[in-house]
């Protein structure tokens, strides 16, 4: 990314000849390119300047998301509703995982909800430089776009999903009990930032590597038994409770929880050991993304 002086119109040119007083100023400007700096920063200006792009990456993404599917959107519906039926049965029923006092199912579901949207928005965050390949090697823009985009994407499929964990909030009576409902919004705000960080380093690698394509799957296999999304995390031995801090999602579930079901209140030590680890994912994936950013239409 290069940064763009515009200078006005020099004061030298209003002194010239009467002739050219009496007509209109000629529109002369100085422009200066400079190298992008390397630290990580996000230029908010220029993404501001780009916005209406963000918006439309976005918008086409959520419009072929489920184009040539025979039930469409509504899959955004039964892939929650059915992934938590699945859990119900074998690690509520058989396995007897334990939940506390809130009923399993809805549990389950509020787990399953952020758990499925981090999983999306790392998926396709890794992959945003090398599906828009003609983009990144053609045209300038800010590439950070792309990954940011494939992160925000996935945020609509979440809001569509959230009527199933409604509906068993209904039919359960697990109905938010406090004002920490308004606190919801922020433990989807760390999945957020830690799948934007996440997403900027495995985009870096993908686009000098292929291999990411086939670890992501092995590592969304496992995130969901480390994170708690089929347990009550506050059921766990205190030791591995802080040691899953360290996962960010971990504390994502366990707030979202907290804020929708009226779950345990999070503990607030072992919440910043999982904020802390979601900045630091921040700053080191955004580090690396704009260190390699200027080679990215050589190697991809």
């Amino acid at each position: 990314m290069s940064q763009i002086k515009v200078d006005g119109p020099s004061e030298r040119i209003a002194s010239d000849s009467s002739q050219e007083e009496a007509s209109p100023l000629p529109d002369r400007r100085t422009i200066i390119i400079r190298p992008a700096k390397r630290w990580p920063h996000l230029d908010v200006r220029e993404l501001w300047h780009f916005r209406e792009l963000m918006f439309t990456l976005v918008w086409r993404d959520v419009v072929v998301r489920y184009k040539q599917t025979f039930l469409g959107v509504t899959w955004a519906l039964l892939v929650p509703a059915l992934t938590t039926t699945v859990y119900v049965i074998i690690f509520g029923k058989f396995a007897k995982f334990p939940h506390g006092n809130t009923p399993y199912p809805s549990l389950t579901a509020a787990g399953v909800i952020p758990m499925q949207y981090f999983a999306s928005a790392l998926t396709g965050s890794s992959m945003s430089l090398v599906s828009n390949l003609p983009l990144v090697t053609k045209v300038y823009f800010p590439r950070i776009l792309l990954p940011m985009a494939a992160v925000l994407v996935p945020l609509v499929d979440l809001l569509i999903a959230l009527p199933v964990l409604l509906v068993l909030m209904g039919v359960y009576d697990t109905w938010p009990d406090s004002a920490a409902v308004v606190l919801a919004p922020v433990f989807l705000g760390l999945a957020f930032i830690t799948a934007l960080g996440v997403g900027f380093l495995l985009s870096t690698i993908t686009a000098r590597w292929r291999d990411v394509p086939y670890i992501i799957p092995v590592f969304l296999q496992i995130l969901p038994l480390v994170s708690g999304v089929m347990y009550a995390l506050d059921q766990l031995p205190t030791k591995w409770q802080w040691l899953f801090s360290l996962n960010p999602m971990s504390s994502v579930i366990a707030g979202w929880r907290w804020a929708i079901l009226g779950e345990a209140t999070p503990d607030w030590g072992r919440m910043t050991v999982s904020v802390s680890v979601a900045f630091l994912i921040f700053v080191a994936g955004l580090a690396v993304f704009r260190t390699y950013e200027p080679r990215f239409a050589d190697t991809i």
